[in-house]
Parts: C-alpha cells; structure tokens; sequence
C-alpha cells in the first residue's frame, strides 16, 4: 500500500493500494445471496484479500463530499482487488468483521493498514447502499453477526485448563470444546460450544485427538486457542475460507495496546527512546529512561514498551530517525500507541501485529488532516530537514543541565536512541 495522494480541493481523502498482478484466483467474490431481492437491493459481498509482504491490494478507499460510506475506487487492471471481484464504488461496510460504515474514514484506513497481508472485507453495491440509506435501513443488521473467531490465552491452574474436547471417533481436526464453569477458560472468554481451529498458532486441522491430548501436555501453564463459533465456522466452510487469527476478535486476550497522550513540557516529554534488537533480524523502537513527573510518565509509559504508533500511525517500516522525525513533526502534543515487553513477545510469538486489534475507545477529534499518510513513510518526512545530528544524537527538549548529560551518555551507546 502506498499513499498516493492526498485531499483533492478537500472534496476527498484517498488511500491507494497497489498490487503487483499474479497469476491464478485464490478466493472468488463472496456473496451471502443473489445479487438483488425482490425490493431491487443487493447483498453484502464478502472479498478475502491475501498479498504478499512486497505487493497490495489493488484499490483506492475513497470519502467523498456529497457521498455517504467508504467508496471503493480505482480498482486496477489485473489486480488482486478486481480478481475478487471488488467494483468501482463498492461502499465498504466491514473489515475483518468491524463494522466501518459509521467510523471516521482515517480510522478505516488505519484499521485495513494494520491488517497486513490479509483483510476481509464486506461490501455493497452503490445502488444498494444508497437505496437502504434514503430508506434508513440499518446496514450493519444486513450483514452475518458472530462471524469473528477469537482468540483466547489461558493460564492453567491446579485442576488444569478448564475445558474438555470432544469429537467424531476417528475423525481427525474437529474438536468441540465443553468448558468448565469459573474455570481457567471461561475466565479467558472461550465461550463453550465453540470449535477448534489453532493451537498456539498451529493449525489442528491434522490432529488425532490423542496428538491434541499431547500437544496440550507438551505446552506448559499457558496456551493459546483461536476458537470459532458454529455459526462462524458454518459461514468460512461455506464459502471455502481459511479462518485465522488475523481475523479474531482478540478482547479477551490479556495484552492490550496501550494510548498515551502527552503535552511536552519545560523538560521535554520524559523518556527515551531507543532501537534494540528483536527477533529474526528485526529492530524495534522501544521507551526507556521514564522521566517521574514528567509527561510520559503521568501518561502511563512503563519502562520497555515498545512504540507502535505515533498519532495513530503505525512506524513499521521506519528506522530510528525517521521515527524520532514522526515524532518531532507533532509539534508539543503527541499521542503513542504502545505495549509492553509481555504483550510485545506474545504477538511476536503468533507473527501478528498488536496494532491488528487494537481498538481506540476514545477516537479524539475527527479526522481533518489534509493527507493520509501511508504505512512505511509520513507525509512530513520528504519535507522535514533533518539538520546535522546522527542518528545516534540526542533530540535536546529542554536545555537542562540532566538532559545534557544524558546526551553525553547517549553517546557512547551502539543503537540509536533519543531522548524526548
């Protein structure tokens, strides 16, 4: 995905997903029903979008002046999006099981972004949607509920995980679970009834149960059920879909993304900001040095989170520097999005971004920014000047006498840093 330009006389905000054609048509447009009814209204459409890491997907997501919904536009040739199926003004009513239609278009954007390589989407036809809307129809009542998988961490205690397992004798991958009242995996959300579809990020489609009973043995305090309900599972089989975590409904799930607004003070916001290595290869961008009494820390900043997002925007992509740069082009008020070091290893641990479920429940102000920006760079960063520092220098908030001595230190580190 890439930003390809911003409002247009301020009568649009567009966000442009690209895609590299390829061969073939993995998933075919979805439909829970004929193309129209007998009153001339269509049905939502069901599009499951897979992309590799180094393409898109292949549309542009419109909010136009004079038009309600997300309008899907500029469906390119070839393309993943039009293989599906997706039409040029297509209204986009749902991703990954969220309903949109009534959400701020930058959070829309912001919520397929994190959806990485894979985004279920649900769509109606223009004509469809602008029909329900003059006859004041509620769009979400047209669409399936329950169709979420969910995700659930459960902690064993003394008389074991709190659910049982039943099935097919003989029949390999299907599980039912029974759970056990006030038990381990009634506290953790799993909702009893459900089926089994991944343990600990591994597909159980292949198990016996008697290589279920072992894998379970063999993991420890705490596992990690992706679970479905009937009707969910009905709805994926189906339509011959895959179900996976990336589309779960993470709630109940301990480890939660973390917003922190903060207004810069006389000494800086309070912390510094560091890359460290993580897994893989990969670097991170993590917080340290947490000032007390200064801003991160009355905001609730701990000691090793790890920065997701600044206003909102995720910085995966970005190195050290052009972070620091995100976060300087906010002026003296910024909000991160953040985890922390246990929240951090378990979503490393399934290979999915936090950021994935993150779900804001104070929106802020509505969206009026004159561009959106993409995943891997900030519009602010082709025109900031940079000036002289390295990437190892310190960003002087303050000229307090502490501050120049941490930058001394600074100094003398291998990873980049900056304080703030």
């Amino acid at each position: 995905m890439k930003q390809m330009k911003g409002l247009e006389s301020d009568t649009k905000s567009i966000l442009k997903f690209e895609f590299n054609p390829k061969d073939g048509i993995d998933n075919p447009a979805l439909s829970l029903a004929e193309d129209t009814d007998g009153e001339g209204l269509g049905e939502p459409r069901f599009y499951l979008l897979n992309k590799d890491s180094s393409e898109t997907f292949g549309f542009c997501l419109h909010k136009e002046l004079g038009c309600q919904g997300h309008i899907i536009r500029q469906v390119e040739l070839g393309g993943l999006a039009q293989r599906r199926g997706l039409q040029d003004g297509d209204r986009l009513l749902q991703v990954n099981g969220h309903f949109v239609d009534h959400m701020d278009h930058k959070k829309v954007v912001q919520k397929i972004k994190a959806s990485g390589n894979q985004v279920l989407l649900a769509v109606l036809d223009s004509n469809t949607y602008e029909t329900a809307k003059a006859l004041g129809r509620d769009l979400s009542q047209m669409l399936p509920a329950d169709i979420r998988p969910r995700l659930c961490h459960i902690t064993r205690d003394k008389s074991g995980f709190g659910f049982s397992i039943s099935g097919p004798e003989g029949a390999k991958g299907t599980f039912q679970l029974s759970v056990r009242r006030d038990g381990p995996a009634e506290r953790a959300g799993l909702p009893s009834g459900s089926w089994l579809l991944e343990l600990n990020g591994d597909s159980v489609r292949s198990y016996s149960h008697t290589q279920l009973a072992r894998k379970l043995k063999r993991s420890g305090s705490k596992i990690t059920l992706l679970v479905a309900s009937s009707v969910a599972e009905e709805f994926y089989r189906l339509w011959g879909l895959r179900v996976t975590a990336a589309l779960a409904d993470a709630s109940w799930l301990p480890f939660k993304v973390r917003k922190l607004s903060m207004v810069k003070g006389p000494d800086g916001y309070g912390f510094l900001l560091k890359e460290e290595d993580c897994s893989l290869g990969t670097t991170g961008q993590f917080l340290w040095e947490v000032d007390a009494g200064l801003p991160a820390e009355r905001a609730g900043m701990k000691e090793g989170d790890r920065l997701l997002a600044v206003n909102g925007e995720s910085i995966e992509g970005l190195n050290h520097q052009e972070t620091v740069m995100r976060i300087r082009a906010q002026g003296d008020q910024v909000t991160l999005l953040v985890i922390d070091s246990a929240g951090d290893k378990f979503y490393r641990s399934i290979g999915l971004s936090p950021l994935q479920f993150f779900e804001d429940s104070d929106p802020g102000p509505s969206s009026c920014t004159t561009s959106l920006p993409s995943p891997e760079r900030s519009p602010e960063l082709h025109h900031l000047d940079v000036g002289p520092e390295s990437p190892s220098s310190k960003l002087m908030t303050s000229a307090a006498a502490k501050d120049v001595e941490r930058s001394q230190r600074l100094e003398e580190q291998r990873k980049p840093h900056q304080a703030f």
